[in-house]
């Protein structure tokens, strides 16, 4: 039977628990974002360029409203942080642009921008990573985090806000993709489904520390493999195979990959 004292707890739960937007207010108003960006997404089509300016007032003051909701979590006035992270979409908008060129030049089942835009559960998630990394960038608490888990469960790809990637990211098919939050990558690099980009120790005195590994330019890193590590870095130009478990730097234009010993009885 329940008691009284279990129902004090809950109540006392109610009554400290931080007040933050519903995870699904945060995420309607990114799918927004994207849908104006990226027109390809919805079947909403502006006849003037006054519609558009029209449509990002709205989500300015969306945001606005989402962020003077949790205004004693931030450490400046929402309506300033708000128009700052706009200010941004014109960069997020030219990455995502790269982006979108990288599975087209990168996979040849990919037969057209719209294809890509509107079907790619790779590009949907570093669509919602690019406009979380941006709120990240300007100290807001958890909606970013909001915004990728969001991503996570409609892909299965899990990338931390914190995370930095350069230019022309290629995430094919990607289910069970995993990027740490002190991750670096650069431009130009492609990976496969089931990749982790993680740390070696989940210990709490190491979250103020690199504990992600840093992956260089023009990479690629196929299937199920593991990199690990904060001090690890993987050189520009190499090639890492398929359920390689890695723990250690490797230098530029490195091909390594998982020998698999098959015995036939």
């Amino acid at each position: 039977m329940l008691t009284d004292s279990f129902f004090e707890k809950l109540f006392h739960k109610h009554q400290n628990s931080p007040h933050f937007p519903k995870t699904t207010t945060v995420a309607r108003l990114v799918s927004r974002l994207i849908f104006v960006l990226f027109p390809e997404q919805s079947k909403q089509n502006f006849d003037s360029i006054e519609g558009i300016k029209c449509s990002f007032e709205l989500i300015t003051n969306d945001l606005n409203e989402i962020l003077l909701s949790m205004q004693e979590h931030l450490n400046r006035p929402a309506k300033e942080i708000a128009e700052d992270f706009v200010c941004k979409i014109p960069e997020i908008y030219d990455l995502l642009n790269t982006d979108i060129q990288a599975i087209i030049d990168g996979d040849p089942a990919a037969n057209s921008e719209y294809e890509v835009i509107r079907t790619y559960p790779g590009f949907s998630a570093i669509a919602f990573f690019r406009i979380a990394h941006e709120l990240y960038e300007l100290e807001i608490p958890l909606l970013p985090r909001m915004i990728t888990e969001f991503a996570h469960t409609q892909t299965g790809i899990d990338i931390h806000p914190g995370a930095r990637i350069g230019h022309h990211f290629f995430i094919d098919h990607g289910t069970g993709i995993v990027i740490g939050e002190t991750a670096e990558i650069g431009n130009y690099v492609k990976l496969y489904q089931g990749v982790t980009l993680g740390a070696l120790s989940v210990s709490k005195n190491l979250a103020s520390l690199k504990r992600h590994p840093t992956i260089e330019d023009n990479v690629v890193i196929y299937s199920g493999a593991t990199i690990l590590g904060g001090e690890t870095t993987i050189g520009a130009n190499s090639i890492i195979g398929g359920n390689v478990w890695l723990t250690n730097s490797l230098p530029t234009n490195t091909k390594i990959y998982h020998q698999e010993q098959v015995k036939i009885r």
